[in-house]
C-alpha cells in the first residue's frame, strides 16, 4: 500500500506518495531525492518551464523499468494546475498540456517519478513562434561528446560570422544541444529551414564528423546535427532536467570554454554533470542558460 506524506509548498498542499522508492537503483537515489533536487534547482529551471506545454517522461518503476510519455495533463490533476491547451488535428481531439509555472505544479509532476522534463521550444501565448532554434547533436556508434564538441565550435564560429549569439548545453546523456536565442518573430517554418540548411553546410564542410541525415547506418563514427527539433510539435529535453540514466544526471548549461577544454582533453566525463555537480555550479554561476530567454536575435534570409 503506498505510504503518503502531506507537505505545504508555497501556498498550496500536496499529498506525496513513496518518497523513499528508489528510481535510480545503482545510485539508491529516491523519489523523495528527485523532488528535492528540483525543489532547489527550481529558481533557476522554473523560468525555463514557464508558459510551455510539458510532455511528461514518467518513470514510474524507476530507471531500469518501463516508462511513457504523458502529453495529456492527467485528469486527477490539482485544481490549480495550469493547463495548455493544443488542438491535435491528426488526433482530432485537443490535448492539454501541463505548464510548470511555480514550485507546487514542478513538485507535483515529480512526484508522478516525471523524471524528465521535455517542453516546447515556444511559450505561451504566442505558441506558432518559437522562442530558440535549437540544434542537437547525437553522437553516434564510437562517437562520444567530445566529437559534438568539435561541431558545436564549428556551429560557434558559424553563429559568430552571422552575428548571432549561441549557448550550449549538455543533454545530460551522451550529446549536448547548441541554442540559438530568438525571441522575435520568426516563425518555426523559418527556424527548421534554417536548421536544415546549417546542418547541410556542417555536412559538406566537415564530411568525415557530421550527418544531417537520420538514418542510422549513416552516423557510425558521426555526429547527427538534429534539426527537426524545431518544429511545433516536437518537445526537447529541457535546461536542468534529470535524465534517466543509470545515475541522475542532468541537462547541464556549459560554457563555451568548456566545450574547447573537453574538445582538447578528449575526456567526455569532463562534461558529465551529477544532481549534485549541476546544483554546485548554479550555486557558483548562477544560470548560465538565461540569455537564452531575454535575447533577443532574427535569422537571416536563406538564399
Amino acid at each position: 500500500m503506498a505510504t503518503a506524506t502531506v507537505v505545504q509548498v508555497e501556498d498550496k498542499e500536496l499529498k506525496l506518495s513513496n518518497l523513499e522508492k528508489v528510481l535510480y537503483p545503482q545510485a539508491g537515489f529516491t523519489k523523495g531525492d528527485v523532488i528535492d533536487y528540483y525543489t532547489k534547482v527550481a529558481p533557476v529551471l522554473l523560468p525555463h518551464l514557464r508558459n510551455r506545454p510539458l510532455t511528461l517522461k514518467r518513470y514510474p518503476n524507476g530507471v531500469e523499468d518501463e516508462f511513457f510519455y504523458e502529453k495529456q495533463c492527467p485528469k486527477f490533476r490539482p485544481k490549480w494546475m495550469k493547463t495548455i491547451p493544443i488542438r491535435s488535428e491528426r488526433q482530432n481531439k485537443t490535448i492539454d498540456f501541463c505548464s510548470i509555472d511555480d514550485l507546487p505544479s514542478l513538485v507535483w509532476v515529480a512526484n508522478l517519478a516525471d523524471l524528465e522534463l521535455h517542453t516546447s521550444l515556444s511559450s505561451g501565448p504566442d505558441l506558432d513562434r518559437p522562442t530558440a532554434a535549437a540544434f542537437d547533436l547525437d553522437p553516434g556508434p564510437s562517437a562520444s561528446i567530445v566529437e559534438c564538441c568539435t561541431v558545436a565550435l564549428a556551429l560557434r564560429k558559424m553563429f559568430d560570422d552571422l552575428g548571432l549569439q549561441a549557448f550550449p548545453k549538455t543533454s545530460g546523456s551522451k550529446g549536448m544541444q547548441v541554442y540559438l536565442p530568438l525571441n522575435s518573430s520568426d516563425t518555426y517554418e523559418q527556424s527548421k529551414s534554417f536548421a536544415h540548411a546549417v546542418a547541410e553546410v556542417m555536412e559538406q564542410q566537415m564530411p568525415n564528423l557530421v550527418v544531417s541525415d537520420m538514418k542510422k547506418e549513416l552516423r557510425k563514427g558521426k555526429v547527427l546535427i538534429d534539426w527537426s527539433q524545431n518544429d511545433f510539435f516536437k518537445t526537447t529535453v529541457c535546461v536542468y532536467s534529470l535524465r534517466a540514466k543509470d545515475t541522475p544526471t542532468v541537462s547541464t548549461p556549459i560554457t563555451w570554454d568548456e566545450v574547447a577544454a573537453t574538445e582538447k582533453s578528449r575526456r567526455p566525463d569532463d562534461l558529465k554533470f551529477s544532481f549534485a555537480g549541476a546544483l554546485e555550479r548554479v550555486g557558483k554561476q548562477g544560470d548560465l542558460f538565461e540569455p537564452v530567454l531575454t535575447e533577443q536575435q532574427t535569422l537571416p534570409e536563406l538564399s
